[in-house]
């Protein structure tokens, strides 16, 4: 695949120097010109321009069908429906103006070709067709950004509820750790100047004279109850990073020195995602893959792949270093008593510093 991309951008850019060096020469005043394109090169044009206009539906539809399986995977998330929705629409509202444009503009391309003796029409302007290719346009645009406006804005509100579960995400080079406010419910002050206390153990900087964050829970493996709201508060210790969590369409940066916020309410355990009928066939897929290269790696004596199994996963949208592409945890959400359940058997800040 690599190679095939490589191969790509080095045509595309003989394409490119190509062309640049036509029209150098054709701005060049003193140079003679003397291509002059006959009858035949507009027919042959002509004719390559409705052969593209194939080639691009082709491409378009081929994509649909062979790789719509890597499109965005089932939302776990209430609001996850709204965000799918906005993206389908605009899709089909990008792919219905195309399919219609494109469809014209090589049509006419080919339709008034240049003729020997045939003299193009001065139009000067038409005020009923240049009304309609604003005028639609611009309700089109509209609807679409007042409804991704409401959208965006439904979203992105996050109030504050005594029912919701509280959770801190924590980035920092090359790892995501995960802070529970107790009992409380509130979350205690934290900063990073506190991470050397306690001899290490103070993994995100809770501050120990703050009496909110001595019942905080820190863990690395993120637990989320279905059907019950989560505010995520997000901190960063050193750079840029951005909290990524495709199946329950959320994304947030974290931002080192300042604290962002997100909420969402998963509505899918992972032990249902694992059911659904999209997933079971991308699990069958990977490991027909995984077992395929455990081949080579059997016969050199080594261990064979492991079976792929889903889980959902927070990972970091940004390029934050090195070992960028490492940097996930895994969520696992369950039911509200298994959730409770395994709240019940982490350790506290206060029993973890004593």
């Amino acid at each position: 695949m690599t190679t095939l991309l490589i191969f790509t951008v080095l045509v595309l850019v003989a394409i490119a120097i190509w062309q640049i060096s036509k029209i150098f020469e054709l701005s060049q005043a003193k140079t003679p010109n003397t291509q002059v394109a006959t009858d035949k090169d507009n027919n042959l044009n002509g004719k390559l321009m409705f052969a593209f206009l194939i080639f691009i539906y082709g491409i378009t539809i081929f994509s649909f069908w062979a790789y719509s399986d890597v499109l965005l995977p089932d939302a776990a998330s209430e609001h996850g429906g709204d965000y799918d929705n906005l993206m389908w629409i605009s899709f089909a509202i990008i792919f219905f103006v195309q399919t219609i444009t494109q469809a014209l503009l090589h049509y006419f391309s080919y339709k008034y070709r240049g003729e020997k003796g045939k003299k193009a029409l001065f139009y000067a302007d038409n005020d009923k067709l240049e009304m309609l290719w604003t005028v639609i346009p611009v309700i089109v645009l509209a609807g679409l950004i007042l409804y991704g406006l409401y959208t965006w804005t439904d979203i992105m509100t996050v109030e504050e509820n005594e029912d919701a579960l509280v959770v801190e995400l924590y980035a920092q080079q090359f790892n995501w750790k995960a802070r529970y406010a107790g009992e409380d419910g509130v979350l205690g002050d934290a900063n990073v100047r506190f991470l050397q206390d306690f001899e290490g153990k103070n993994l995100v900087g809770i501050d120990a004279t703050d009496p909110n964050g001595l019942d905080d829970v820190v863990v690395q493996e993120l637990h989320l109850p279905v059907g019950r709201e989560v505010i995520f508060k997000m901190r960063s210790q050193d750079v840029l990073h951005s909290a990524y969590m495709p199946h329950f369409r959320a994304q947030m940066n974290c931002v080192p020195g300042m604290i962002t916020e997100f909420a969402f309410t998963p509505n899918l355990t992972t032990a249902q995602m694992r059911q659904t009928p999209d997933m079971i066939a991308k699990v069958k897929k990977i490991n027909a893959i995984r077992v395929e290269n455990s081949k080579a790696l059997v016969a050199n004596g080594e261990e064979a792949l492991e079976p792929y199994s889903f889980d959902y996963l927070l990972l970091c949208n940004k390029i934050c270093g090195a070992s960028h592409y490492n940097m996930q945890m895994k969520i696992i959400v369950e039911e509200p008593e298994a959730f409770e359940k395994w709240m019940a058997e982490q350790q506290t800040f206060v029993e973890v510093i004593q």
